[in-house]
């Protein structure tokens, strides 16, 4: 039994150094053979890393939610994040952008913790992270679909940016419906 706790850690180590490794390394390369500026080759990486996440994050709900909705969503979310993935591939071989291959450790730490979660509890963590994650995507491509220098990346970050706007709502409409109570959807009522 300690052998295979011993094992179970070694592998979960180098997981965590390959999700380390898969951005960092990503971002390394970059630095010396991608054909655009340093940001926008850093929007290119973290646009990915985003996306496998939420690619990763939404089999696992398709697997293990019980409400047909959030189910539904998931299905979405890796519909949308895979073809949207597949695109900014295509332009970042065009570029000469490397893009991670695994997601980050952030998000590996993400979905490790999801899948100890069960049932309710599961769904309303799933959709939490939804809505953190789909707030800091949707600022990470405004900024890219304004400023971006290349006219590729530009366009791809314009053309995405709906999507990943509506998954955000999505995302919070389901959050508030699968916990009314929540602090931060109350609204003061004023006599």
């Amino acid at each position: 039994m300690a052998i295979g706790s011993i094992l179970m850690a070694a592998c979960n180590n180098t997981n965590r150094r390959a999700a380390d490794d898969s951005v960092d390394q990503a971002q390394g390369v970059n630095d010396t053979s991608a054909m655009v500026n340093k940001q926008d080759a850093d929007f290119a990486v973290k646009a990915a890393d985003a996306g496998l996440a939420e690619i990763e994050l939404g089999k696992l709900a398709m697997e293990k939610a019980t409400d047909q909705r959030i189910k539904d969503f998931a299905q979405r979310m890796v519909a949308d994040h895979q073809k949207a993935n597949d695109e900014l591939k295509s332009i970042a071989t065009s570029l000469n952008i490397t893009l991670p291959p695994v997601i980050s450790e952030d998000h590996v730490d993400k979905q490790r913790k999801l899948r100890d979660k069960a049932d309710d509890a599961f769904e309303e963590e799933y959709i939490d992270i939804m809505v953190k994650d789909h707030d800091r995507v949707v600022s990470l491509f405004e900024d890219a679909a304004s400023d971006a220098r290349n006219a590729d990346l530009q366009a791809f970050a314009a053309k995405t940016l709906p999507t990943l706007k509506m998954h955000f709502e999505e995302a919070k409409t389901l959050r508030d419906s699968i916990s009314p109570m929540d602090t931060t959807t109350i609204q003061r009522v004023i006599p």
